[in-house]
């Protein structure tokens, strides 16, 4: 569970493609069309909720058709099925992320900027692991969907950049469970003379007006901070994720939900 959100998600952990302005569509609403799809390899430490270590294969894409864009990943446990990994026992042996978004400058024709905001969308986002627990020590259910306001705004330095507001709809208690406000970046901040270049790159997510019946803590979240040497084909990095009462449960001694973890990587691009 590596990035999160939506907004500027097509461009992060890729070799920045040629993109014209997204919300130009007074002519052919093709012409930004792109997509890219690449292969992680991934070895987490301390990941939380419950201190888990392990290895797992992302398999990570994006791209925008229209007035559509659309962020995904498959992550799959345990490839050596190994009876030693932190996720042996686990009921959940995967994790998926699919976060579409619909144009509303597209959907309208009309320009919807303003400020620093320079397209506005609707948002969705569905978190699915499989499992039909919400929260214990064996097992934690993610299974959730998200729908709201997106946008793309401007901000210095780091360049285009994400910001989403959702509702949160969660699946395995079938009611509305409060509010999710995400950001990402990708901001390339050292060239090489091959044409590589290294690059800062993450999100936060962070939950809000959680109930009482489904949480034990009404608000939480995380960020993650990334360090990447990308070229062309390939890309090795380093994140840096905190938690703060992650998915709305209380840190306790029994169950961790709040700390740091550490993410290895390796990636090959398609």
């Amino acid at each position: 569970m590596r990035k999160s959100l939506v907004a500027l998600s097509v461009l992060a952990a890729t070799a920045l493609p040629a993109v014209v302005s997204a919300a130009d569509y007074s002519d052919d609403i093709h012409k930004n069309d792109y997509k890219w799809l690449q292969f992680n390899l991934m070895y987490a430490v301390n990941e939380l909720p419950g201190e888990s270590d392990h290895d797992y294969l992302e398999m990570e894409f994006g791209g925008r058709s229209g007035i559509f864009d659309l962020y995904g990943y498959v992550d799959i446990f345990n490839l050596t099925g190994s009876s030693s990994s932190d996720k042996a026992n686990s009921d959940s042996k995967m994790f998926m992320k699919f976060a579409p978004r619909m144009s509303l400058d597209g959907l309208t024709g009309k320009d919807l900027s303003f400020g620093p905001v320079q397209e506005m969308y609707i948002a969705s986002e569905l978190t699915w692991d499989g499992s039909t627990s919400n929260s214990s020590k064996e097992t934690f259910g993610v299974n959730n969907y998200k729908v709201g306001l997106g946008s793309d705004v401007m901000v210095p330095w780091f360049g285009k950049m994400g910001l989403n507001l959702y509702g949160t709809y969660d699946m395995n208690q079938k009611d509305w469970n409060g509010y999710q406000i995400s950001t990402n970046w990708f901001k390339p901040f050292f060239f090489f003379d091959n044409g590589s270049f290294l690059s800062y790159q993450g999100y936060i997510d962070f939950q809000f007006g959680m109930e009482d019946e489904y949480a034990s803590a009404s608000n939480g979240g995380a960020m993650f901070n990334g360090l990447y040497w990308h070229s062309e084909r390939f890309a090795v990095g380093y994140g840096l994720k905190g938690y703060k009462d992650i998915y709305g449960i209380k840190d306790s001694s029994g169950f961790k939900s709040t700390g740091v973890s550490h993410y290895f990587d390796m990636t090959y691009k398609f």
